[in-house]
């Protein structure tokens, strides 16, 4: 039975990686569309891949979680609305089909099984009332959360190929290094990916325009230098290869940097500006193309207010 489940498992990443390689052939076609309607008064802010050319993004205002395919452009609601939930970031793992959402406001973390648009499990990251749980990374044997409002990361532990435990909880792991905090209710820690082929993380700190390097055990950050540039008003980040992809909300603009992490070091490489930008939180990449969750948070909501999910190029 274990040698049929990793087998089935290395299936399932087969099959993801197999849509991610078609997907991102498709991606290079005109016909693309070059947006993504949301359902009016959405207020998303986070942004996975799926299977293939499938999307997800999540709603701050109600929890829901909306699936939606590039290629056509069509989606739906596949997680619906609940009291008390939120969904900011979100991340996939092809190897469960579930889907890991940093709860915000609500100290939670909720987890959704997209093969079913049921909610598998709540998982309190804290109780603090002082929270803001804001960004998320699959790794291959935990998940890890940001809080944009305490100096903490949250570590989720999985099973051997991907498997949440029956009662999963959350730990704590204090920054501490290089890493700073900024008082007065403004956002810290905020995007998170993880570097492959180690146990490290990469955080940004919308406050202070800041890159950190984390262990993933301790929480021992090191800045890394950016040689005078900095990625302030950092949100969402997309790390491919060398380069990392950070959307700057309030910017209007995502900003890529070419790292070299052995040195701990980066320089500003380019930036992707697009007229239609309104606070573009998270983004995706799908071939030559970047998905941007266009969130508009910088606006007062309204019913009717429409959102989007924006492409545009890598190379823009």
């Amino acid at each position: 039975m274990k040698r049929f489940t990793k087998a089935l498992s290395t299936l399932f990443v087969a099959l993801f990686v197999l849509g991610t390689s078609v997907g991102a052939q498709a991606d290079q076609s005109e016909f693309f569309p070059v947006s993504i309607a949301l359902p009016s008064g959405f207020r998303p802010e986070g942004i996975a891949r799926g299977y293939g050319t499938t999307v997800y993004s999540g709603s701050t205002e109600t929890g829901a979680i909306y699936q939606a395919d590039t290629r056509t452009g069509q989606g739906s609601i596949l997680v619906p609305p609940a009291a008390g939930t939120m969904a900011v970031g979100i991340h996939f793992d092809p190897r469960t089909h579930l889907l890991y959402v940093a709860g915000g406001f609500t100290g939670k973390i909720f987890v959704h099984d997209t093969t079913t648009g049921n909610t598998v499990r709540t998982i309190t990251a804290t109780t603090d009332a002082m929270t803001f749980v804001n960004d998320v990374v699959v790794t291959e044997d935990a998940v890890y959360f940001t809080d944009s409002y305490r100096a903490y990361l949250y570590r989720v532990p999985l099973l051997a190929e991907g498997r949440l435990p029956l009662n999963p909880v959350a730990r704590e792991i204090p920054l501490s290094g290089d890493f700073s905090m900024v008082g007065g209710g403004v956002f810290n820690a905020n995007g998170i990916v993880a570097v492959p082929g180690t146990e490290k993380l990469m955080i940004v700190s919308s406050a202070l325009g800041t890159l950190y390097l984390v262990d993933g055990a301790t929480g021992k950050a090191s800045l890394v230098d950016l040689k005078g540039g900095n990625v302030l008003n950092g949100d969402g980040l997309l790390l491919e290869g060398h380069e990392l992809y950070v959307a700057q909300n309030y910017n209007n603009q995502i900003t890529v940097l070419d790292l070299d992490l052995c040195r701990g070091s980066g320089h500003i490489e380019r930036t992707i500006v697009d007229s239609r930008f309104d606070f573009p939180t998270t983004l995706v990449g799908f071939g030559p193309s970047l998905y941007v969750v266009n969130s508009r948070l910088s606006t007062p909501s309204v019913p009717d207010m429409a959102y989007s999910i924006l492409r545009v190029s890598k190379r823009k």
